[in-house]
């Protein structure tokens, strides 16, 4: 049985590399040098010969990246690295608890030096080249301290909790697990904003003016009660633009980027924060939170069976099974799985994105909103044509010419002309 399930682990990261790679060269079958009639008027020559030039960049580095991922993964499976840590972090005194957090803290050490030149190069090279990075080398690398340092105190806290729920309840720490992790998510959803994101960015309230003063009159339209509108200082690591929607109740809170507000005008402006608030009035963000707690309410449940079987440690040649060996084994055999729903759950956020933009086209911001998503997506030098596979496995959001075709059943006198890829609005 160990065997089979080693061989299938084996298929497993074989496949998912085989997958990725194949909607790589599609999506790089779709590049040409020739604007497509249906996105003519949205870029200038040149400027769209720059992304077409961008994509191509981005899309063979993300294919080495790719083949250095597999190369690592498969280097652990067949020459026993995962056993090969397990054993070394057992050589020093320590219990079952510390043994765990310390192979997980050695893979995650591993994995960031590891890819460490691969972010550089991407940030100092590719998104310099193309004058996208505003990151300078001493943020970068505070950046890189204070993640670790998050991760060591907020991920090495609630792994800690769970390794000592294993150890106190057995083979029904799943639920109470579950009950932790969903607590934990819901503390992030309302704080997240006020407590992480203030390490990295600066907030501040938008100042009083003809933009606030939109905003919150198109607030009293929508029967949208709204205090907390931030703006962050993303300029300070990139040119593009964003926009994000976070909390409920009492702390709900959007948070424009200052990029966003320097590339559009105030309409458009309203009309982006026009769809944010129509995820909530959709329940789009209650939705999403039940969903993601259903799932890990199952992933628990199938891992606490998984664990019952010490076939683990022998699929990966360990000595003795061990609650983290378990995880990781779990994990491989469960990839296939995991994106099969995550292509559900793009099906569902891209149907999300979908109503999103009709509140806001219900308010007679269609038209800003097609606007001010072109702009940003020029900037963004955004593929304007990806292929569809690709848009279907991996865009969890529809392409900008999809959703101007339903926004234009709403608000028929839009213009004809074409637009972008998608504008990636975190929710």
């Amino acid at each position: 049985m160990a065997q089979i399930l080693f061989f299938l682990i084996i298929i497993f990261v074989i496949a998912d590399f085989a997958l990725e790679q194949t909607l790589s060269i599609l999506n790089r079958k779709m590049l040409s040098p020739i604007i497509p009639e249906k996105l003519k008027g949205i870029y200038e020559e040149e400027k769209y010969a720059k992304q077409q030039n961008y994509t191509l960049t981005n899309s063979r580095f993300s294919d080495y990246t790719r083949l250095f991922t597999l190369a690592i993964e498969l280097a652990m499976l067949l020459l026993g690295g995962f056993a090969w840590v397990d054993e070394w972090v057992r050589s020093f005194p320590q219990n079952e608890i510390v043994v765990s957090l310390s192979f997980f803290a050695v893979l995650y050490i591993g994995n960031e030096i590891l890819t460490l030149p691969f972010a550089i190069y991407n940030t100092f090279w590719i998104e310099e080249k193309f004058g996208f990075n505003k990151t300078t080398p001493k943020t970068f690398v505070l950046d890189l301290i204070k993640s670790l340092v998050l991760s060591v105190v907020l991920m090495g806290g609630v792994l800690w909790l769970v390794l000592w729920l294993y150890q106190k309840l057995g083979d029904s720490f799943w639920l109470a697990t579950w009950g932790a992790l969903s607590l934990f998510s819901l503390v992030m959803l309302l704080f997240y904003s006020e407590w992480i994101v203030p390490l990295f960015n600066k907030q501040k309230p938008l100042e009083e003016g003809e933009l606030r003063t939109a905003i919150e009159s198109f607030c009293g339209k929508a029967g949208f009660s709204l205090k907390n509108i931030f703006v962050i200082d993303g300029s300070k690591r990139s040119t593009k633009a964003n926009a994000y929607f976070t909390g409920f109740g009492k702390k709900k809170r959007v948070v424009l980027f200052d990029t966003l507000i320097e590339q559009l005008n105030t309409e458009e402006v309203v009309a982006v924060l026009a769809h944010e608030v129509g995820h909530y009035k959709r329940k789009h963000v209650v939705s999403s939170l039940i969903i993601s707690f259903v799932q890990s309410f199952v992933l628990l449940y199938l891992l606490s069976i998984f664990l019952k079987y010490p076939v683990s440690a022998e699929i990966l040649g360990v000595a003795q099974p061990s609650f983290h060996i378990g995880v990781v084994v779990f994990g491989l055999l469960y990839q296939p799985v995991s994106t099969v729903l995550g292509l559900v759950m793009n099906l569902f956020s891209r149907r999300n994105e979908y109503q999103a933009d009709a509140f806001a086209g219900n308010y007679g911001l269609g038209d800003a909103l097609v606007s001010g998503l072109k702009k940003i997506s020029v900037h963004a030098l955004s593929n304007l044509n990806p292929h569809p596979a690709y848009v279907f496995v991996h865009y969890s959001h529809p392409t900008l010419l999809q959703r101007m075709e339903k926004i234009r059943d709403l608000t028929p006198a839009l213009p004809k002309g074409k637009g972008d890829e998608m504008l990636i609005l975190s929710k």
